[in-house]
């Protein structure tokens, strides 16, 4: 199959390598790491094993990639607005798009620009950052659940079947909105409070009694929103399923730590401000989710410089 990689970030160059090393022909399209990959080749390291693909077809342009059988947008959820015009280049008339992306609403926004019956999702439950230029850590899972747009079961099955066969384990959504929501059940209460608590990681967080407590407090209120919004979810069950699974992670960094150290922009949008507005249109009340979305916005604009710190030395 051909396969373009739209946003080669971690999760793009550990998937895509993934899928290039099982004999597809992958195509990258890099920004920060192209002129690495282009010498040195990519290198993932993994807990599955390392592997080096050395001759790794990477570009700076999707015009150089043209049509394909399937793009796999791994772009950041606030590179969305940009993405139309990396994506357009690459569609054929039977190219399907699989979104690799996080947060809510995500794919609506495809849907305005790309027919909806080919238009899927891919939810990475993963931990996988990005080393030095052309090098990927892949620490630890790697499981991913597939959805379809308009729930069509048989095409998110066939595009499991291509990342199973790439060693991935994989599942597929009856319903893609339920599939969102789950994975918001982790994001919610661990990447945005790994920002919000000063900059640590999910270790830190379940040695915390009180960050502990608001992590459990932001999966069930993620969890009634979802269920109010046509999903049927055991809350609870969930909940001791999220805190048990990054109980063995580690001192795990998420990807929106990582880019909040770095003052990027960082997801708070599509992992709280859309979650936030959907509780709100349902009339759910979600307290604690909303003091998340305020404190989070407000540090982020703040790293950023959008916020002007006052000096407040007073002389001594």
């Amino acid at each position: 199959m051909r396969i373009a990689v739209i946003g080669a970030g971690a999760i793009g160059c550990l998937y895509g390598g993934r899928l290039a090393r099982a004999g597809h022909d992958v195509h990258f399209l890099m920004r920060r790491d192209l002129q690495a990959v282009r010498k040195h080749g990519l290198i993932v390291k993994s807990c599955d094993g390392d592997f080096h693909l050395e001759n790794v077809q990477a570009y700076g342009d999707p015009t150089e990639i043209g049509p394909v059988d399937l793009i796999l947008c791994a772009l950041k959820a606030t590179a969305i607005d940009a993405a139309e015009s990396l994506i357009r280049p690459c569609i054929g008339p039977r190219t399907r798009l699989l979104t690799m992306m996080n947060g809510f609403n995500v794919e609506p926004h495809f849907a305005r620009w790309f027919p909806a019956e080919r238009l899927l999702a891919g939810l990475a439950f993963v931990c996988c950052n990005r080393g030095e230029p052309g090098v990927v850590h892949h620490l630890d899972y790697g499981r991913v659940m597939f959805g379809h747009y308009l729930d069509d079961v048989e095409q998110a099955r066939q595009i499991a079947q291509l990342f199973a066969d790439a060693g991935f384990e994989t599942q597929v959504a009856a319903s893609l909105l339920e599939a969102r929501w789950i994975k918001l059940m982790w994001n919610i209460p661990f990447s945005t409070l790994t920002v919000s608590a000063g900059g640590v990681t999910t270790r830190e967080i379940l040695a915390d009694e009180g960050l502990t407590e608001l992590a459990r407090t932001l999966i069930v209120e993620t969890g009634r929103v979802a269920n109010a919004d046509g999903c049927r979810i055991e809350v609870q069950a969930m909940v001791d399923k999220m805190m048990a699974n990054t109980a063995t992670m580690g001192a795990y960094q998420p990807s929106m730590l990582i880019d909040y150290r770095g003052r990027h922009p960082i997801e708070v949008e599509a992992i709280l401000g859309e979650p936030l507005r959907r509780a709100d249109a349902l009339g759910v009340p979600v307290p604690t989710m909303r003091m998340q979305y305020h404190l989070v916005r407000f540090l982020d604009r703040l790293n950023r410089g959008e916020v002007r710190r006052e000096d407040t030395t007073d002389g001594r």
